[in-house]
């Protein structure tokens, strides 16, 4: 170990580089940057990350922060310790190779709408991991720290799913954060329907029919955009809207599940904690806290 703060291994392949790091020691206003396109990810401890002149925010295991080329981040280490150490992979990928990546997405795999492309967006730079995004990060740390046969060529087809799952993990949040329709944007319509009819029990058919397509072609394009399903998007904006409505201690839990369309209370519960890692009553309850004090 050469240092306690942001100690570093790494491992260099063609079009990428994974750096390990590990601070073993509380600091504050570290700096760091890349020459390279960065995808971190934490795997232990607790980061404050200070980018891009922006207040700063928590960084937690499970989580993914994508900093552009020579970008300098600021970071606090507020809880490490030599027995608790803080630690982050940063993946350094070669500029040429993204581009690559999005021309071909781009040509062979068309977005649906106008002017809609493939593309990596720097001002979307903080989000929760997914299955499939933590699978694919997991699976190049493994490929660039092991000792397989062929890793340049195993990192570059890993390298061209963690780009698809970057965006499409980036094209979710767009879609939960925005909510004006596009009505040049299948897609977009769809989702905005979706919000405005929350409380009713919503078919697939349906959404098909709005996008003008068939439910095949719609059920494709939307999970190729999203990453998930068209009926697990509209579950996560029912769980999204029932946390608003549970901040009204006037509205009973039933009237939360049934307001947005859920006809069974329990299935509603399961759902909900499946999603937030508690129960709606215990989400009352937390949720409540600061508006007491």
């Amino acid at each position: 170990m050469k240092t306690l703060v942001e100690n570093r291994r790494a491992f260099t392949l063609q079009n990428c580089e994974l750096n390990v790091f590990e601070t073993h020691q509380s600091s504050l206003l570290v700096p760091l940057a890349f020459p390279d396109f960065v995808v971190t990810s934490m795997l232990r401890g607790k980061k404050v990350m200070h980018l891009f002149d922006q207040p700063g925010f928590d960084y937690l295991p499970g989580e993914t922060v994508l900093v552009p080329a020579h970008v300098t981040m600021t970071i606090d280490f507020p809880e490490a310790t030599q027995t608790n150490p803080t630690q982050c992979i940063a993946l350094a990928l070669d500029q040429t190779k993204i581009q690559q990546i999005v021309d071909r997405l781009n040509e062979q795999y068309p977005r649906e709408g106008k002017d809609q492309y493939w593309s990596l967006h720097h001002n979307q730079y903080h989000f929760l991991n997914n299955m499939d995004l933590a699978h694919t990060i997991n699976k190049l740390i493994h490929i660039c720290s092991g000792n397989v046969l062929g890793k340049d060529v195993l990192a570059d087809l890993t390298l061209q799913e963690l780009v698809v799952h970057i965006i499409q993990a980036q094209h979710l949040y767009s879609a939960q954060e925005n909510q004006s329709p596009r009505h040049d944007n299948a897609l977009a319509y769809v989702l905005h329907y979706i919000r405005a009819n929350i409380g009713e029990k919503i078919q697939v058919e349906q959404l098909s029919q709005k996008a003008c397509m068939s439910r095949a072609s719609f059920y494709r394009a939307f999970k190729r955009e999203f990453n998930i399903s068209p009926l697990e998007f509209i579950l996560k904006e029912k769980i999204k809207k029932a946390k608003t409505l549970l901040s009204d201690p006037k509205a009973t839990i039933s009237d939360v599940c049934y307001q947005l369309g859920f006809s069974d209370l329990n299935y509603f519960g399961r759902q909900f904690k499946k999603m937030e890692g508690i129960s709606p009553s215990q989400y009352r309850h937390v949720s409540a806290k600061p508006n007491e004090k």
